[in-house]
């Protein structure tokens, strides 16, 4: 009889802890049947997740697939983990959600707790209506005027990466790896040019801005760890505590821009830039004593948008660039033909290098372009709806808080859209091309009110890149050049396993 009852005592609470378990892992996943959204068979807890969670596919990869199992559906139904997500396949779906019908959309539907990692808390993960009072305040930094004022420091670290590369070529037997050393120019761009600082970052392999710099993006299983967290469900968040960054780079990033911002408002420093932008919005979001509460910022959130510039500023630059490089090294006819142009343009501008000139690099336009439609900076691009919409000529209610996928990867790399894509094709970003495609199949960097707010500069920034090194190189594979090169599964990004290997030969 104790027998029996040990067991009824053991049995009882393990069953009823086995089906709440289970009930949790699969409550979520009637949504899509309700609703008659397409959508693939759930496994319990990993929804459609597991092979990326096994690091057997890329998130590119999961994305590509659901986008082509679904083509000629307007949208479709995916679960990461317990979460359910919608897939806009419909370009003029994407175009309402980003643009027409923004004010149900502002979010993006990202998480962090924002008092474990206070650098989060910033232009790019804010939700309205934060995101928009702080945009406003920093757009002045990206006028045209502000743009023409940093040609002359932008030259001036394109110069000292012309003396890098060929130092490494002769350290590294003729081989270099331009991530790395396209990462040090970017970061010495967006610290003269946004933050007023020489770091000297190319010059310097222990620069602690280059060093920490490296960790924000660096594929880690803390990262891991927190995407899965937030797909089993948000509130996790607040429980397991995980940060964005490793503790010593967040304290480095706070503490360097709180720094930078004091400095120069004990010494009456006026410098017209990024940083003065912020220091104007602190004024009047975090000083003023007439502002609402819920129109009132911290300092920690006008550090964190110094974080958030300074992150994006390098990364996107430097990647894009690197693969811009790989194409050109690969198709010499492209490269030959943009040197051509660059050279036949400075010539008429009597050498000299200034907003005319770059807006008049037509076909460097058109590289950049295919770059990065064939390397977007996200794969993917997110959404959350903020109050119950219905799709415009359909049946389908979105409800409040339901999050969007926009596959971006997926829709740039469509033959329906960009034959042979995964051919490198400048030609389809001229303007007659361009013409014939549908608007929301093409968003490197977003569109609508929450568009990269860097994008002019990132472009700026890019071109000078490249007519520095165009007119001074030739670039070819080398031994260590991968064919095709193939991408990192521990990060959301497209982030080349090995490296991009490359070699420059000078032009005489």
């Amino acid at each position: 009889m104790l027998t029996v009852n040990w067991w009824i005592n053991v049995i009882t609470p393990c069953t009823i802890i086995v089906t709440i378990a289970y009930y949790f892992c699969v409550s979520t996943f009637k949504k899509w049947k309700k609703l008659k959204v397409p959508y693939i068979k759930p496994i319990p807890l990993f929804g459609n997740f597991f092979n990326v969670i096994l690091g057997k596919e890329h998130h590119l990869e999961f994305y590509d697939k659901i986008y082509h199992k679904f083509a000629g559906h307007k949208y479709a139904g995916v679960y990461q983990m317990r979460t359910p997500y919608l897939m806009i396949i419909d370009p003029e779906i994407i175009n309402d959600v980003l643009i027409k019908d923004f004010s149900t959309f502002p979010d993006r539907g990202f998480h962090s707790d924002f008092k474990a990692n206070p650098l989060s808390n910033n232009l790019f993960l804010m939700e309205n209506p934060q995101w928009k009072i702080i945009r406003n305040k920093l757009t002045p930094a990206f006028t045209s005027g502000k743009l023409k004022v940093m040609y002359d420091q932008i030259k001036e670290c394109g110069e000292e990466l012309m003396k890098n590369i060929d130092i490494d070529l002769n350290k590294n037997n003729n081989e270099i790896e331009v991530r790395d050393i396209m990462g040090k120019y970017s970061t010495d761009v967006i610290g003269t040019c946004a933050f007023g600082l020489k770091l000297n970052s190319i010059n310097d392999d222990e620069s602690p801005f280059r060093k920490y710099g490296k960790t924000i993006f660096a594929p880690s299983l803390r990262m891991i760890f927190k995407e899965l967290c937030v797909m089993i469900s948000p509130e996790l968040l607040k429980v397991v505590k995980v940060k964005d960054l490793p503790k010593a780079s967040s304290d480095f990033f706070h503490a360097a821009f709180k720094e930078t911002m004091t400095y120069r408002l004990e010494n009456k420093i006026v410098r017209n830039d990024f940083v003065h932008c912020l220091m104007q919005a602190r004024n009047d979001l975090v000083l003023n004593t007439d502002l609402p509460k819920h129109e009132k910022f911290t300092e920690s959130q006008i550090v964190a948008n110094a974080f958030v510039m300074f992150a994006a500023g390098f990364e996107t630059v430097s990647t894009t660039v690197s693969y811009s490089l790989y194409e050109l090294a690969l198709n010499k006819s492209i490269q030959d033909k943009v040197r051509e142009e660059i050279q036949l343009k400075l010539s008429k501008n009597d050498g000299q290098i200034n907003h005319e000139f770059l807006m008049d690099l037509h076909y460097l336009d058109m590289i950049i372009a295919e770059t990065l439609r064939k390397y977007p900076p996200l794969i993917f691009l997110s959404r959350k709806a903020s109050q119950k919409y219905r799709l415009p000529n359909d049946s389908l209610i979105i409800e409040k808080g339901q999050k969007i996928i926009i596959p971006t990867y997926a829709m740039h790399h469509d033959s329906k859209y960009y034959p042979e894509p995964e051919k490198f094709i400048p030609e389809r970003f001229s303007a007659e091309e361009k013409a014939k495609r549908p608007n929301g199949i093409y968003l490197p960097f977003g569109d609508g009110p929450r568009i990269c707010i860097g994008k002019r500069f990132a472009e700026m920034e890019m071109k000078l890149a490249f007519v520095e090194m165009l007119t001074k190189f030739e670039v070819f594979p080398c031994d260590k050049t991968e064919i095709p090169l193939k991408y990192s599964k521990k990060t959301f990004t497209l982030m080349p396993e090995h490296g991009i290997w490359l070699t420059f030969k000078r032009i005489n």
